[in-house]
């Protein structure tokens, strides 16, 4: 497949996204707001996007981790990928709780950024984490 900037460029502005995307009928419908340093979202998702009973399925907590470090970025008005993501399961994420998604950047080398995420129950237990390396494009290079 040809990495596209261009195509990237689109895709970030026509509200189709899976995780952000308001025009996506099958979609998180994720509304993140920059806090500070960070960027949250809250969020309960709903049996559509469970795994076994009242737990949530592994990728779509990767999707929400994911959407809290490359939104972030876009937020910011860099324009980039994941290049590389780790998550840590640390408990179930449940079905019908309301979820905060926190996503921050940690450093920046070069074209890279170092960002993390946590998914974390309303009594502050974090169900699942992540970091990832961040590509910007070329473009957005300063």
């Amino acid at each position: 497949m040809e990495n596209n900037t261009s195509d990237f460029r689109q895709s970030v502005s026509d509200n189709y996204c899976f995780a952000c995307g308001r025009d996506n009928p099958f979609g998180l419908h994720l509304k993140f707001e920059i806090e500070g340093d960070k960027f949250i979202a809250r969020k309960t998702l709903t049996r559509e996007f469970q795994s076994f009973t009242g737990v949530a399925h592994g990728g779509i907590v990767t999707t929400l981790l994911d959407e809290a470090m490359g939104g972030y970025l876009v937020a910011l008005g860099k324009k980039g990928f994941t290049a590389r993501i780790e998550v840590r399961y640390r408990h179930p994420t449940p079905i019908g709780e309301e979820l905060t998604i926190t996503g921050w950047q940690e450093s920046t080398r070069g074209h890279f950024v170092n960002m993390k995420a946590a998914v974390a129950l309303p009594d502050g237990t974090v169900t699942a984490e992540a970091k990832a390396t961040m590509s910007i494009a070329a473009e957005q290079e300063n």
